[in-house]
């Protein structure tokens, strides 16, 4: 008999947690589990590359609800007589809006508000998996029946005290919480040192063959442009250091450099992007695509893949540029070491824009110094199907 699991996740928006997802729901044996898959938003881009094995649960009533403009908001409770929702949806909003929040303060204040309005899912699972920190770890802990519980941690989880205190509550209903490297791990037992013998380190599974076949199909730079390709990927957000790129993007303009530098993404901090982009000329240099299901054809067809990032669990689109033999230029966040090797698979540089700069240029620069990274990359071991088996045997 097939055991049943259910995997839940915000959503399938394309960042890396997510195409690490589809990755393992692409590799799993459906001849020995049942697959359900809870998301707290539909409708985004990776849907359409969920394997058809897998059964992606009707969203909740709360979601559905929240996709109602406020008008129709207020008809539907009028009409229901049950103003639960509405109270719940703009208790959330209001509190959202005094002040900056942090995303694990902003999952709090959403459970605080929401869950009381957000039904339990009636289904016994064999095993219950949050696949994304925060919210999705609360709805498996108090909304999931199930025989076993994992609860994934793919970010640089910092939490403060009275964040650390109240997830506490939800960490205890797990099994396991699984870490995406030894960084995110070290960082999760250094804020919640009673889960020491609970965490346990799964790396985001690559398959090289995967990302390979993905690379020659689908659409990628229609510009017909012949110079330097520069690619970054990632959500429009201040962990990922546009602010850097797009400084070190203005430097290589000022330098006589000639590249375009693309960028896959979409976020909070878009019109910041393009504003900055517009103040500074940058509009024939920093080049905003928008987002795609798949964005191999573009890491494939790019000269250097550049990730700017403040801080990562892991850093998959540069474990994917390496794949596609692609060198890295990329700041030193915490997991980095994880699997760079500076001066062999890539550069590892300062968190700044000069510092970015001047890795590109050594890499545009120094021919010797760019083969011999290709050379490495090629040589280097491709993806880490291993990680499954770290799966299969912690499920069971």
């Amino acid at each position: 008999m097939k055991k049943s699991i259910l995997f839940v996740i915000d959503s399938l928006v394309g960042a890396g947690a997510e195409k690490s997802l589809i990755t393992l729901l692409s590799l799993l044996d459906y001849e020995r589990y049942s697959v359900d898959l809870m998301l707290f938003a539909h409708g985004e881009l990776l849907e359409e590359l969920v394997p058809q094995e897998v059964n992606i649960l009707k969203p909740l009533k709360y979601t559905d609800f929240t996709r109602l403009n406020l008008k129709k908001a207020l008809l539907y409770s009028f009409k229901h007589n049950d103003f639960k929702m509405l109270n719940s949806r703009l208790k959330y909003s209001l509190n959202i809006r005094m002040k900056q929040y942090s995303n694990p303060q902003k999952a709090r204040l959403y459970w605080e508000n929401v869950s009381k309005v957000i039904e339990k899912n009636p289904k016994q699972y064999d095993i219950a998996i949050s696949y994304a920190q925060g919210i999705p770890t609360f709805y498996v802990a108090e909304k999931i029946s199930a025989k076993k519980k994992f609860a994934w941690v793919n970010a640089i989880y910092k939490l403060d005290c009275k964040e650390a205190n109240y997830q506490k509550q939800f960490y205890d209903q797990f099994n396991n919480i699984i870490a995406v490297s030894d960084t995110t791990k070290q960082v999760l037992f250094e804020v919640l040192p009673q889960y020491g013998n609970k965490i346990k380190v799964i790396y985001d599974i690559n398959d090289a063959r995967f990302i390979s076949d993905m690379a020659e199909m689908g659409k990628d730079y229609d510009d017909y442009f012949k110079g330097i390709r520069i690619l970054t990927i990632g959500r429009f957000a201040p962990q990922k250091g546009y602010d850097i790129a797009l400084s070190a993007c203005k430097l290589l303009k000022e330098k006589g450099i000639k590249f375009k530098w693309y960028v896959l993404g979409k976020g909070p901090l878009a019109e910041e992007i393009q504003q900055y982009i517009k103040e500074n000329n940058l509009s024939d240099y920093f080049v905003l695509l928008g987002v795609t299901a798949n964005p191999y054809p573009f890491i494939k067809n790019c000269d250097i893949y550049v990730q700017t990032s403040r801080f990562e669990g892991f850093g998959l689109a540069i474990a994917e540029a390496r794949m596609l033999n692609i060198p890295v230029v990329t700041t030193r966040f915490d997991a980095v070491y994880n699997q760079m090797i500076d001066g062999k698979n890539g550069l590892v540089v300062d968190m700044n824009g000069d510092a970015v700069c001047e890795g590109i240029l050594k890499l545009v620069h120094d021919q010797h110094l760019r083969e011999n990274i290709i050379n490495f990359l090629m040589r280097e071991k491709k993806g880490n199907l291993e990680e499954l088996d770290k799966f299969y045997e912690l499920i069971g």
